[in-house]
């Protein structure tokens, strides 16, 4: 089926969407969540091609080994993706919600509700657990999906998109509601369907990202890089800093959240950072340093202007001693990305200082940066990170995928009424009451 075609059937799909109850939507996230539970071992099997086929273009130096990290699926992660599914189908319905309500006039009512997007074009490099977490959002938001992953997962996408499509058509969801595509040409198709796609939402390098912003008139929801830092303050409990910031670098350094600097008061520096770099040293951290870090860590590689300014996503980082939180802040606003940074601190002023005046879409307190995350931070999964301020910032979930619309309830007004010498004046008087009440018979 070409691509015009797809995007079509996704669209008219948005539109008889509308029609499903929120328990119809749910029904059919919970027999979704079933049927990967009950096709665990294909699915893993399926995985299993992708890595070996992966691990031979990891050999001829065709991809990287965050890439083949971040592709392996086991037993624990497919349980995590199945509780996933069921914890999107348990968050209340997001639509329909009535976020204002107005009396203009007397029987003339203004309601501005939640609704669908419409649809959404998901292009993703070699994640699996993307597919099943922004399809999962998507029904239950009401929204079409057409689905990109990179080549390096194609058979664990296959086995996770027959899943959804086969179990939700099978329930009445409308058929095309999930579409997918797996060649690059068929990318260049997409970033021009502007007719028939609302949101595109890229996951992946920042050379795709970048590419994807540029070649399109469609909205994009993202980030580019995850630059992320973590401050250890001079107020800091050394026992928690050297906890966060290995948890931050180490617990899994392929994914954009992970932390990628260090920024280090110079009273604690002595302290804090021989401690660190051991327990680095022995998970296979390389530490790129300062000169002022190198003083204190001997072995530490010289870091370059480029090293802060660089997503490793692998198990390398970079390290400054700074002289205040003013520095550190600056340093953050400088080179990080906008995604997530954290403090290490006991001070609540410095806490409060830090929390405002870093731009990020998340910012810790005495937390790993780790955590940002659509499901840890309750949003049942997401679809993404976005770094924007437009429309939604940070884990994009449910409410992400969701826009609003003005309904406006009256009884035979005419905007003359309201114009000219004579004119009547308006209300303008809050009103609690949900739009519904205002349709009824």
């Amino acid at each position: 089926m070409e691509v015009v075609e797809k995007a079509k059937q996704a669209r008219l799909a948005s539109l008889r969407l509308s029609k499903l109850s929120g328990e119809e939507r749910n029904s059919a996230l919970l027999a979704v969540a079933e049927e990967i539970e009950r096709k665990g071992r294909w699915i893993l099997e399926e995985n299993r091609k992708d890595v070996e086929e992966a691990e031979a273009l990891l050999e001829r130096g065709e991809i990287t080994k965050p890439v083949l990290q971040r592709l392996k699926l086991s037993e624990d992660k497919l349980a995590d993706i199945v509780r996933m599914v069921r914890s999107v189908a348990a968050l209340p319905d997001p639509l329909g919600k009535t976020v204002y309500a107005m009396e203009m006039d007397e029987g003339l009512e203004v309601y501005r509700v939640t609704c669908p997007i419409g649809v959404i074009c998901c292009i993703f490099e070699a994640r699996p657990d993307v597919l099943p977490q922004i399809s999962s959002l998507s029904l239950k938001s009401g929204n079409a999906i057409i689905l990109k992953g990179g080549r390096e997962a194609k058979h664990s996408n296959r086995a996770f998109f027959r899943i959804f499509r086969e179990k939700t058509e099978e329930l009445g969801v409308p058929a095309g509601w999930i579409q997918m595509v797996e060649e690059r040409w068929e990318v260049r198709e997409l970033l021009g369907l502007e007719e028939y796609i609302d949101l595109i939402i890229p996951r992946g390098s920042r050379d795709l990202v970048k590419y994807i912003q540029q070649n399109t008139r469609i909205p994009v929801l993202g980030h580019a890089e995850g630059i992320c830092h973590v401050y250890v303050d001079e107020h800091a409990d050394i026992e928690k800093a050297v906890k966060i910031c290995f948890d931050a670098k180490v617990q899994y350094p392929a994914v954009c959240n992970a932390a990628e600097t260090l920024l280090v008061h110079s009273k604690v520096a002595g302290e804090f950072l021989p401690r660190i770099a051991e327990l680095y040293r022995r998970a296979g951290v390389e530490i790129r340093g300062c000169p002022r870090t190198r003083e204190i860590i001997a072995d530490a590689v010289e870091a370059t202007e480029e090293d802060w300014r660089t997503e490793y996503l692998d198990l390398i980082i970079s390290v400054k001693v700074v002289d205040s939180i003013d520095e550190a802040i600056e340093h953050i606003n400088t080179y990080g990305s906008k995604h997530t940074d954290a403090i290490v601190t006991e001070d609540r002023r410095n806490a409060m200082r830090f929390v405002t005046e870093v731009d990020s879409s998340s910012v810790m307190v005495n937390a790993s940066t780790r955590f940002s995350d659509g499901y840890r931070y309750g949003l049942g999964a997401e679809v993404g990170i976005s770094t924007g301020k437009i429309h939604a910032r940070g884990p994009v979930g449910l409410e992400g995928l969701t826009t609003t619309k003005y309904i406006v309830v009256g009884n035979g007004h005419v905007v003359a009424d309201y114009l000219g010498p004579k004119a009547k004046p308006f209300k303008h008087r809050r009103i609690d009451h949900d739009w519904r009440e205002a349709l009824k018979p």
